[in-house]
Parts: C-alpha cells; sequence; structure tokens
C-alpha cells in the first residue's frame, strides 16, 4: 500500500501566506507532518505528498518522502494534484487531503478495508462539504459537494484497491481540470465499480478551510 497526501493547493480561503498543511498545531506539529507520522505509525512507510503552493516549504518540513510537483496547480483542482501522483503507480492506494486533522484510529481502520473505500460520517453538512448517499448496502451511490439529501460529510480520506486503479487512472484523466477528485469516484460508481462507506462518527476528523475551522481544530486535538 501507498499514501498520498495532496498539498499542492494555495489554500486561499483560509487567508495565510503558506501552504495551509503547514499550520502548526499546539502540540507544535504541524498538520502535514501529523499526517506523516499517523500513516507511518500505521505501517505505511511508502508516501508521496503532491506539491505545489510554495513547495519548498513543505519539502524542507519532511524528510524520507517522495514529492510530486503539479507543474499547473494554480489552474487545476485535486483530480489532476491525484492523478500527478497515481499514473505510474501500481499498487493499493490510501490517499488524504493535506489540510485534514483526524485520529490515528481512522488510518489503522481504512488501510485494512478490502474493498474501495470512502471514510465518511453522518454529521449535517453545508455547502462547502463534499456530501454523499448511500445504497441500501453501504456503497456509495453519489458524492459531491451538490448532494440533496445527504447522509453526512465524505471526509476525504479514501482508498482505491489495486484492481481497480486502472480504471481510477482513466477517471482522473477524464476529469475536467477543475474537477474535486470525487468527481472521478463518481465516474466509476457510474460504472458500476464500487466504493463502500466506512462510517467514522465516533473519532475526529476535521478539514481546514476556513479560519473557524482552524480555531475549532485546536480546541480539539490542542491537548
Amino acid at each position: 500500500m501507498k499514501a498520498v497526501i495532496l498539498a499542492a493547493g494555495v489554500g486561499s480561503r483560509l487567508g495565510y501566506p503558506n501552504p495551509k498543511s503547514l499550520l502548526v498545531l499546539p502540540t507544535g506539529e504541524s498538520i502535514i507532518a501529523r499526517q506523516v507520522r499517523l500513516l507511518k505509525s500505521e505501517g505505511i512507510s511508502d508516501i508521496i505528498i503532491v506539491v505545489g503552493h510554495k513547495k519548498e516549504l513543505i519539502m524542507r518540513e519532511l524528510a524520507d518522502i517522495t514529492f510530486i510537483f503539479n507543474p499547473d496547480y494554480q489552474n487545476t483542482n485535486t483530480s489532476k494534484s491525484l492523478l500527478c501522483a497515481v499514473k505510474n503507480l501500481d499498487d493499493d492506494i490510501l490517499w488524504t487531503n493535506g489540510d485534514l486533522i483526524y485520529d490515528q484510529e481512522i488510518i489503522a481502520a481504512v488501510k485494512t478495508q478490502n474493498f474501495n473505500t470512502v471514510i465518511v460520517n453522518d454529521s449535517e453538512c453545508g455547502e462547502e462539504e463534499v456530501k454523499y448517499q448511500l445504497d441500501g448496502n453501504g456503497n456509495i451511490t453519489l458524492i459531491s459537494k451538490e448532494v440533496d439529501n445527504a447522509r453526512g460529510e465524505a471526509l476525504g480520506i479514501n482508498l482505491v484497491k489495486r484492481e481497480s486503479l486502472t480504471d481510477f487512472k482513466k477517471a482522473l484523466e477524464e476529469c475536467q481540470d477543475n474537477d474535486y477528485f470525487e468527481m472521478a469516484i463518481q465516474i466509476l460508481i457510474n460504472r458500476d465499480i464500487i466504493f463502500k462507506s466506512y462510517n467514522v462518527s465516533g473519532y475526529r476528523c476535521i478539514e481546514v478551510d476556513f479560519e473557524e475551522d482552524w480555531q475549532r481544530a485546536i480546541r480539539m486535538f490542542g491537548l
């Protein structure tokens, strides 16, 4: 299994000059360093970080990591950053957004799944959250920011199994430059490739998009 962390974006909504993955928690650890530590603690040492905006700052932060540069990061979204990372891979791929702070138990759970998996919760969502719907078997049927009557939030931690990776790469290639990677998941679902949900509502997980998210993250993970 390989892990991919997507950290190429500018993060303009937060309004900080540097990549938001480098925000430092009260524990003294940056968001992205914490992600790397948790992945390695779960035995996932082959880690790729996709960089773009102020890439040198992230690259100086971490050792023993493979970095891949998305040269068009200013004009593309997470579908194309993820494609940069996986286009030459042939393995199970666990990937996360680089602005996520989460409990280690979530990584412990997702790495053991035998199916393509989307990590979700059952919280109430606003316009900015990626949302999802399920069928009666717990399979994802819809995933995007525009899902009506959503079951909760898709948290930005996902697993694609090796046997689906070729199809997933093709779906990422089909995505428009401004598409999130969830569009590629939806393309495969529409082609009857299963992505199961895994609900982690009992654990902490927050994505930092706005200042209020960061303040909430500090309260959640500051101890």
